[in-house]
């Protein structure tokens, strides 16, 4: 097989027998000999094209457009935008790349040879295109990685669109996140707040009597037999309510740590429905009980 570019060189010195179909092999005609080093020379600038050489491009809302024997290196000035086509991937090889290196202030759109968007570069970004097929003219013979940052990452891009960020941050989705603010975006421990809106807990179904307190502040039970009216994971100046529904009458005992009134256990033993408050200190768990409730 002609040996048309270095990856096609063999790493075995003896299996070098042509540069460009120009016959090198042993006892080769001496006029191919100054033909073979003019290609293998060619061969040289295409490679160091794509492994050390730059170009620079001012931006100006246009379009670049790659060949094989771009250099890898392509860096984008200027203040507005510009769209990059990169090469017919049938004119290369599998492993070439070109970084491109977003210095403007405008987004670089890169396409491939049949114009599907491989990748956006925002301003202050490189992001480097790797060949991975050498047929098709899609996005799908490329591959795009971001590498490099010159400035903030857009928040189109993943990125938080801030330079620096402190204290509790908040965003809209397409704005640079900025610090939120205690007491109008969020409330701060230990800061006294004022509610405009409702503020509501999750009443939570808990029909054995026993009630976690690290679940939420609100309770609705109706037994099936007696119980023990039980708080666990006691937490100090958590209250709450909790909706009794006693139809049945059953027998109700108070766990130790429930503190209730002398006449509170009589009434809520009673059939009939029962709103309980409670309040605890870390402790034990006040409980007071309404009447019954039509």
């Amino acid at each position: 097989m002609a040996k048309t570019k270095i990856s096609e060189y063999s790493t075995t010195a003896a299996s070098n027998t042509d540069i460009d179909s120009t016959d090198i092999n042993e006892g080769c005609a001496p006029s191919g000999i100054n033909n073979a080093i003019r290609s293998l020379m060619a061969h040289l600038a295409v490679d160091y094209n794509a492994t050390q050489a730059y170009t620079t491009t001012a931006t100006a809302a246009g379009t670049t457009t790659l060949t094989a024997s771009s250099t890898l290196l392509q860096f984008f000035t200027g203040s507005t935008t510009q769209t990059v086509v990169l090469p017919v991937v049938s004119t290369l090889a599998t492993g070439q790349r070109y970084e491109i290196h977003n210095n403007s202030s405008g987004a670089i759109t890169v396409n491939s040879s049949g114009s599907n968007l491989v990748a956006t570069v925002p301003a202050g970004v490189t992001t480097v295109c790797t060949c991975i097929l050498i047929t098709g003219t899609t996005a799908a013979s490329w591959d795009a990685d971001i590498q490099g940052f010159t400035t903030t990452l857009p928040v189109a891009q993943g990125g938080s669109g801030a330079a620096t960020l402190t204290g509790v941050l908040k965003g809209n989705g397409t704005s640079a996140f900025t610090a939120a603010t205690a007491g109008t975006d969020y409330v701060a421990v230990g800061t006294a707040s004022t509610f405009t809106t409702p503020q509501r807990g999750t009443v939570t179904t808990d029909n054995d009597g026993s009630f976690d307190m690290s679940v939420t502040n609100n309770f609705s039970c109706t037994p099936s037999g007696t119980f023990a009216l039980t708080f666990t994971n006691i937490t100090a100046g958590q209250s709450g309510y909790v909706l009794l529904i006693n139809t049945g009458g059953y027998a109700v005992t108070a766990a130790s740590t429930t503190k209730v009134g002398t006449t509170f256990l009589t009434t809520v033993s009673a059939a009939g429905t029962y709103l309980l408050s409670y309040f605890s200190n870390g402790t034990n768990v006040y409980v007071t009980a309404s009447g019954v409730l039509a």
